[in-house]
């Protein structure tokens, strides 16, 4: 092969996923009978109410939310009772609970009453999380926004941190989701590889799955649809944003090879999620999470990446 045919790494990447998949598509079109589960992280969408936002996720035709996990004390976030009936109104589910760690609620904290606040968080969330439906719940081993690390011992202070809650995840039938993030917004787990690392290191029934993210993984993965493959079963929920965090299609983010890699790993069956959640450019998007949202906006954020991702899984399928 002359050097101007010879494909650039990730293209080689793609194409043997490109291969399998249509492999998969010609001996077992059975498989890609059942679409993708598209669900919406909410916290996003700031300080709206959870009718607002199923509202405007139903009239796009999504059945499933994940909901902001916004149980940040005894008295504060979303009340149960009041959550089944918005979600019966608008004939919506939960997918599962976006679980928020900062420096306030740090796994791996060398503040020990910081850990405790993790602690309690979880024994709050997790409940709620298996009351209203949701099958997964989303959780950082360290603080998010805090990219330098405390000392060298966070990773074995948020082994055994969470190992102090990992039986609540059985008793609850919830699965807890480790989330790689980027280096610049945590100190450390930053890959798919990291999170399988930490899982062992927990050693437990309840923590043993993965919650990706696609804008995250652009920056610690080498590519992201081998990262999808290398996560296979363990991985639960994929955060979907464009290359530039905005709304699908408004980025480089090929999306059709990720969604190749999905159905590669049965992603389409049983409990297993991508949920959108385009914050926007930048370093911080948690402003938004506690701001006035503007609802023309998210109306067009949210038609336009469902719109788009339902296009592109169809013509991926199709072939």
């Amino acid at each position: 092969m002359s050097l101007e045919h010879k494909k650039q790494n990730f293209e080689e990447k793609n194409a043997s996923i490109l291969k399998k998949f249509n492999e998969l598509r010609d001996k077992h079109p059975e498989r890609l009978s059942s679409p993708l589960k598209l669900s919406w992280s909410n916290w996003g969408f700031g300080m709206e109410t959870l009718e607002d936002s199923c509202a405007r996720l139903s009239s796009v035709g999504l059945e499933y939310i994940e909901l902001h996990g916004n149980h940040y004390g005894p008295d504060l976030g979303y009340r149960t009772e009041d959550t089944l009936a918005v979600l019966r109104q608008y004939d919506m589910k939960v997918s599962g609970v976006c679980g928020m760690f900062s420096v306030h609620n740090d796994l791996s904290s060398n503040v020990p009453h910081r850990r405790q606040a993790a602690l309690d968080y979880l024994r709050r969330t997790i409940p709620f999380t298996a009351a209203v439906g949701g099958s997964y719940l989303l959780v950082v081993p360290g603080a998010v926004g805090r990219p330098v690390p405390c000392d060298a011992n966070e990773f074995d202070r948020s082994v055994g941190t969470l190992k102090l809650v990992a039986d609540l995840f059985v008793q609850h039938s919830v699965r807890a989701a480790i989330e790689p993030i980027r280096a610049d917004e945590v100190s450390f787990i930053h890959t798919i590889d990291e999170a399988k690392r930490y899982i062992a290191a927990v050693n437990h029934p309840g923590v043993a799955h993965i919650n990706g993210d696609l804008y995250h993984m652009q920056s610690g993965e080498s590519h992201l649809g081998s990262a999808i493959l290398e996560a296979g079963e363990m991985l639960v929920n994929l955060h979907l944003a464009d290359s530039n965090r905005r709304a699908l299609g408004d980025g480089s983010l090929d999306i059709d090879t990720v969604i190749r890699a999905l159905y590669l790993i049965g992603y389409n069956q049983g409990n297993r999620f991508v949920s959108a959640e385009p914050l926007g450019p930048g370093g911080d998007p948690y402003v938004a999470m506690n701001g006035k949202p503007n609802k023309k906006d998210l109306d067009e954020l949210v038609k336009k990446t469902v719109t788009y991702f339902r296009e592109r899984e169809n013509i991926v399928v199709r072939g």
